[in-house]
């Protein structure tokens, strides 16, 4: 967990695909994929959160704060995260990114050979990461949480009381596992297990706005969420599983 730190100093934002960046792509606004960026006001340093679609769109906000970027923090491999080729469509991501800025790709170690793969970014970019590491933003310290289950190495991010989680945990639902390289049974143990001491009070950010609101802490998401609501694995897997 990270230390507090001065309200004023930390720096946090949520962008929707399609309204507030990428603004005229379709794809973009149909997928309503977040991109997060995190950082430290004081050093003016801050890192992307699955930047696709219009990484320079992106980058441009950042510079409109008044914000550098320093690194990207990969929740996982899908295109609609970090860019690649889906559905027929070639999506903009970190590879465009690292035109414009050289710096890390932080990734789960299960998932570096994916993220290469689908983005063709070498792995001189690429710094994997174990569950638990953290990765340090000016005085910001942002915990990496692995959360199997989506994909082999789906990771969330933990700081300053929110919970950064890509495709492992929307406000209703949670990433598909009925893809390749998904696992039903990690899914459970990850949403059960892994985010298990994320304190109630924590706020959730998804990956994608699939509900009304944006975010809604960890206790609320926890009784209403239907992920939640089996008593045991075997029922999970009944309603959740292939």
């Amino acid at each position: 967990m990270t230390s507090p730190l001065r309200a004023d100093r930390f720096y946090f934002r949520q962008w929707l695909s399609g309204r507030d960046f990428a603004v005229t792509d379709q794809l973009a606004q149909q997928m309503v994929n977040f991109a997060y960026a995190i950082g430290d006001r004081e050093t003016g340093e801050a890192v992307l959160v699955d930047p696709a679609y219009d990484v320079n769109g992106l980058l441009d906000l950042l510079e409109a704060d008044e914000m550098r970027c320093v690194g990207v923090l990969a929740t996982h491999y899908h295109p609609d995260h970090v860019g690649g080729s889906m559905m027929g469509f070639e999506l903009e991501g970190i590879a465009a990114l690292l035109e414009r800025v050289d710096v890390p790709i932080h990734v789960q170690a299960e998932e570096a050979e994916y993220v290469g793969k689908v983005t063709g970014v070498s792995d001189r970019s690429l710094v994997a990461h174990r569950s638990g590491d953290t990765v340090a933003v000016g005085a910001v310290e942002i915990e990496l949480i692995h959360t199997p289950g989506h994909t082999p190495g789906s990771q969330c991010f933990l700081v300053d009381h929110r919970l950064v989680a890509g495709d492992t945990l929307f406000l209703d639902g949670c990433g598909r596992t009925d893809l390749p390289g998904s696992d039903p049974e990690q899914m459970y143990e990850s949403l059960t297990t892994r985010l298990a001491r994320v304190s109630d009070d924590t706020v959730l950010f998804p990956g994608h706005r699939y509900s009304p609101e944006p975010s809604a802490s960890m206790g609320v998401t926890r009784q209403r969420n239907m992920v939640f609501r089996p008593q045991s694995k075997e029922q999970w897997l009944t309603l959740f599983g292939r």
